[in-house]
């Protein structure tokens, strides 16, 4: 069925248009013309009617009758309003006869329901809104309550199944390793040290319970023990790159960064390949360190652009060492040169060490004056002493050393036969060959 008013589909049982609110027409709109036609025809027919009075007299009575009787046909009560024309208002009624000039059956307006009061044709009579609302407030309660149930198992379920997963992450690697860190917050080492190793029982390739456990040593300023912490899981764990990298960053917190090219040196190539962000090239060298040199050299030495700390003295350079801006000489003897390269990230190369041998020509033998022979007066003898070379010498025959006498300057010959030997030495201690003079002074007196 269709609403006359606005042309709205409306299910079955209404009585109303749920969208404009008009009244469904359910019966025919009551017409007293419709009753005087049909007593005329039945006095027609048998000559007996309704009443002996005229069947075209309608008074107030009987058309008030023929409306009751109406009213009850439908159903309808109390508030409703029926439409029998436009002869005003009585009570909560409205009755209109009709607008003049219609004819036909005509029809029956049961009129619009009052602002209050709709529902379905159900047996039970109309139902008013206040009902409906009621019955919806019961089934949106009964819902909630059953809502509330739901959600009460779902969050005993979720409890429950918390509380599982709590313990077993409680006794887990990682609430081992939490705890772990828990004890060193509240300052119990021991205890720490204790939930580390479980961890580790748990998972021993996992870096974060070396890591801890180094930490504990760290706070007691015990770096060599927390260092053999990762020195210990490495011998067994070679191939392992995370513990690697555990250690690099234990050596990177504790400012010992050289140790990192050390530790990465005696690496497996897997380990390397995936620690390759800190695997630094070594500085090359200009010079080779297989042969002596003869003279000064200078030494250059590339790090590819990076900055470069270098010694000369053989000790192990730092970063505090003196950075490479040019060439270094390398004077005569021996010299050891150790250098490191830095990356940008402060990551430093292997050292690298070279010893260098520069060896000036030495003389033969020093040249020694007079020659040997007799004298018969007083005679000085003087060693020709070249630049960067010392003389020794001795009088008694015995080979000169750098422990005999050191030639200052001319020397007396003694009286008799004396047997003169001399030498050069170098400033870096090499000797040269020995000149031997055999003299015989005799003055006569």
């Amino acid at each position: 069925m269709r609403c006359r008013n606005c042309g709205h589909e409306i299910p079955g049982g209404m009585l109303y248009c749920d969208v404009c609110g008009q009244d469904i027409q359910i019966v025919p709109d009551y017409n007293p013309l419709d009753d005087m036609l049909t007593e005329q025809i039945k006095v027609s027919i048998d000559g007996n009617g309704t009443n002996n009075t005229d069947y075209l007299v309608y008074d107030d009575a009987h058309l008030a009758q023929r409306r009751d009787m109406t009213r009850r046909n439908t159903g309808r009560t109390g508030a409703e309003r029926t439409h029998t024309g436009r002869t005003g208002r009585t009570g909560a009624e409205r009755t209109h006869t009709g607008r003049t000039g219609r004819t036909g059956t005509g029809r029956m307006n049961t009129g619009r329901t009052s602002v209050n009061r709709t529902g379905y044709i159900d047996g039970r009579g109309p139902v008013t809104k206040e009902e409906l609302r009621r019955q919806r407030e019961r089934k949106r309660a009964r819902l909630k309550k059953k809502r509330r149930k739901v959600l009460l198992m779902l969050g005993l379920i979720i409890a429950f199944l918390g509380a599982v997963g709590f313990l077993i992450y409680q006794n887990s690697y990682a609430g081992m390793v939490r705890k772990g860190y828990k004890a060193i917050d509240n300052q119990e080492f021991s205890l720490a040290q204790d939930y580390f190793k479980k961890a580790m029982k748990k998972n021993d390739g996992s870096p974060e319970a070396y890591t801890g456990m180094a930490q504990t040593y760290v706070i007691q300023s015990d770096l060599n023990g927390a260092e053999n912490v990762f020195k210990n899981a490495i011998a067994k764990q070679r191939k392992n790159a995370d513990i690697y990298r555990a250690c690099i960053q234990f050596y990177i917190d504790t400012e010992q960064p050289l140790k990192i090219p050390i530790l990465l040196d005696d690496s497996e190539e897997n380990v390397q390949e995936e620690l390759a962000e800190y695997v630094v090239s070594r500085p090359k060298f200009s010079l080779d360190a297989e042969e002596p040199f003869d003279d000064v050299q200078q030494l250059s030495l590339d790090g590819g652009g990076m900055t470069m700390h270098y010694t000369t003295d053989g000790s192990d350079p730092t970063f505090s060492s003196k950075k490479y801006k040019g060439p270094i000489q390398i004077g005569e003897g021996e010299t050891t040169i150790k250098v490191f390269a830095v990356n940008d990230d402060g990551i430093p190369s292997a050292v690298v060490e070279k010893i260098y041998m520069v060896e000036f020509p030495i003389e033969e033998a020093p040249a020694v004056s007079p020659s040997t022979g007799q004298y018969e007066e007083a005679t000085r003898i003087e060693i020709k002493v070249p630049d960067g070379y010392e003389a020794y010498y001795t009088t008694s025959g015995e080979d000169p050393t750098t422990s005999s006498k050191k030639y200052t300057g001319p020397v007396d010959m003694p009286e008799g036969e004396t047997l003169f030997k001399a030498v050069l030495v170098t400033s870096d201690g090499r000797l040269s060959g020995i000149t031997t003079r055999n003299y015989m002074l005799e003055t006569g007196e």
